[in-house]
């Protein structure tokens, strides 16, 4: 039977979810119809997703259409949750945007197409809420033209839009409105058109269906049930991913949940050969788990099977060590995934200090199946702190917290995350029994710049063979610990440190007596002296705080131009062209990360409800403020030698 798996996307607010409940409903696989205000939605399984009415994690879902066999990946549409949406878009054979007919084109629906574009995933557009005061089905293809893309197609009409009444009729493939805007994209058909001969079915078909040079448009209304027949007959005809099922497994991790009795899930995307039971896969590189249980969405809901087949989306038990993002053999064939990183920290404790330990434990699991989930623990000074995206996933961490492992927490010391790079070259050394060092240790680094994203390299320079192993990674380990937190704080980035001395004890005993530590160098040594040297080594070099900066397009209307232009000088951005279309102008330029919020919340008010902005991660530029910002310390600082040393004796 042939499977297609098909994701579900849109701005907030669009009506996917509710799309997704219709779609089950008028397909028979569910009995009643869910609804987003009711909070009885199949897809929203989380008590925080039925309150605020919003999908949080991606869900899965299905449902039977003739002889093909439909898989739903619903997934978020608040923008703290891109990354869970991209995601989500990397295992899907096509999509549906929902684009709301009262509110239109919004930041999140641009954000949304640009990742489907990136994926290669082939979509079309359905236009909702056509029953609602204010639709106007006509001006939101016009934003879709103008904002996603110019091979948009109308291939339905809506009579007594904005009406309770409101109804949708299918095109005719080869009447004047369809032929005319296919004409534009295809020269078969242009070429037809022109000589004013009629156009087979069959070609508008295949240009509109096959040859992915256009975009099907339909408008509907999730709440009533109109257009849902032609919907569902375009669903039929989106092309579905090629499945190969010889040879060995390949297959990509998309998500992890727990079912009802609280047992471990791992949503699988299979692209090569069968996942059966009892066989053993290996993630990302892994030791091999064996698979205790399959299952499979049907139209019946989620249901045990014996295999999960190429081209189908799965879940599979026992996979205890699975993380979002691995892959099987050799995973997608979707080019790879690139996500920005979270720019805003805070502090995590619970509310009830008796459940520190408990707390620790669940963002530690939670941390290791999710890599997007940056953990700083610190058990000396019993703190946690994320890497968050937005206000939302920080009530969603909270949410899940309680709901699963029973632990109540709250935020604080909410603080933009800045990274230092080192400006110049720094040498620092030293010496056995020299000057306070009390560790049978010495050891040289220095310390020097590399261009932008290139992360920290160590190299053990010429003291590699004059070392023994142990100590050289070490020294490493306490090199990269130690720059998790540079001269200011943050972590050091984009620079080589490489070893320039090194001197250590041979392993020597006294007569008669087995190893004795005391005068023999371990690991250890190296460990703790590491920090200590490169910090000085950093001091002489000198570093510079860099804050997140992001990338903005923004599209206002040219009356509210010089009250936005005020409110991005004062939130320090750069803009760096202006461009006029039809009323409106788009700005592009760079703002820092961690004032893209402020201009988020004002810009509703300053353009009348008008303005589209759209941001991504671009780099960490220096910081001109004075002084820099600086991230307090936790713990003895490597850069005060003798307190460091007294806090780690040997």
């Amino acid at each position: 039977m042939p499977s297609l798996t098909l994701g579900v996307v849109a701005h907030v607010d669009a009506g996917k979810t509710s799309l997704t409940e219709r779609l089950l409903f008028e397909t028979g696989a569910s009995s009643t119809l869910g609804s987003v205000d009711a909070g009885t939605t199949r897809t929203d399984s989380m008590d925080l997703e039925r309150r605020r009415g919003i999908t949080i994690r991606a869900a899965v879902t299905g449902f039977a259409l003739g002889d093909l066999t439909v898989t739903v990946v619903d997934t978020p549409g608040h923008p703290d949750f891109i990354a869970e949406v991209e995601r989500s878009i990397g295992v899907l054979d096509a999509a549906i945007l929902v684009v709301s007919a009262v509110e239109g084109v919004q930041s999140q629906t641009v954000q949304i197409w640009r990742a489907l574009a990136r994926a290669g995933i082939p979509a079309l557009i359905f236009v909702n809420k056509t029953d609602r005061a204010g639709a106007d089905t006509a001006a939101v293809v016009a934003q879709i033209h103008e904002h996603l893309t110019e091979a948009a197609v109308p291939v339905t009409r809506v009579e007594h839009e904005g009406t309770a009444h409101a109804a949708v009729h299918p095109l005719d493939p080869t009447g004047d409105e369809v032929v005319e805007a296919l004409a534009v994209r295809d020269d078969r058909i242009l070429r037809r058109w022109a000589e004013n001969r009629p156009v087979p079915a069959r070609l508008v078909d295949q240009v509109l269906w096959r040859d992915a040079v256009a975009v099907p448009v339909l408008a509907g209304s999730a709440l009533t049930g109109a257009g849902l027949d032609p919907l569902l007959a375009a669903i039929a005809r989106l092309p579905r991913a090629g499945a190969d099922a010889g040879g060995p497994v390949a297959a990509t991790t998309f998500a992890i949940d727990r079912d009802a009795g609280g047992q471990r899930r791992t949503w699988v995307r299979v692209w090569k050969g069968n996942v059966v039971r009892r066989c053993r896969l290996s993630l990302a590189g892994r030791e091999p788990q064996l698979v205790t249980g399959l299952w499979v969405s049907t139209a019946e809901g989620l249901r045990p099977t014996h295999e999960i087949r190429a081209g189908q989306v799965g879940a599979v038990v026992g996979l205890s060590r699975s993380r979002i993002g691995d892959d099987v053999g050799s995973g997608s064939p979707r080019p790879a995934q690139h996500f920005p990183p979270a720019t805003v920290r805070a502090l995590v404790e619970p509310v009830e200090a008796a459940q520190r330990t408990r707390a620790f434990q669940a963002l530690q699991e939670l941390a290791d199946e999710d890599p997007l989930i940056a953990l700083e623990l610190s058990e000396a000074d019993q703190e946690a702190a994320v890497s968050l995206y937005g206000e939302v996933q920080q009530e969603v961490i909270a949410a899940v917290l309680e709901e699963r492992f029973g632990v109540r927490v709250r935020f604080s010391g909410q603080s933009v995350l800045c990274i230092e790079r080192v400006i110049g070259t720094g040498n620092a050394t030293e010496t056995i029994g020299v000057a306070g060092n009390p560790y049978l240790a010495g050891l040289g680094l220095r310390v020097e710049p590399l261009p932008e994203n290139s992360g920290i390299l160590f190299s053990p320079g010429i003291e590699r063979g004059r070392l023994p192993t142990a100590f050289i990674a070490a020294t490493e380990e306490g090199v990269r610990q130690s720059l998790r937190a540079g001269r200011s704080g943050w972590a050091v980035t984009d620079c080589r440190i490489t070893m320039t001395a090194s001197a250590y004890c041979p392993r020597q005993s006294r007569m008669h007596e087995k190893f004795n530590k005391s005068v023999s160098t371990v690991a250890g040594d190296f460990r703790h002296l590491a920090p200590s040297v490169v910090h000085q080594a950093l001091a002489r070099a000198g570093t510079g705080v860099c804050h997140p900066v992001d990338r903005f397009e923004l599209e206002v209307p040219e009356a509210a131009l010089p009250a936005v232009l005020t409110t991005l000088g004062r939130l320090g951005a750069r803009v760096g062209d202006a461009r006029p279309t039809g009323r409106s102008v788009v700005l592009h330029g760079s703002m820092p990360s961690g004032r893209v919020p402020g201009l988020s919340r004002a810009l509703p008010g300053l353009s009348s409800g008008h303005g589209i902005l759209t941001t991504e991660f671009s780099c960490y530029a220096r910081s001109h403020d004075d002084p820099a910002p600086v991230r307090p310390r936790r713990g003895p600082d490597p850069a005060d030698r003798l307190t460091w040393f007294r806090a780690h004796p040997r």
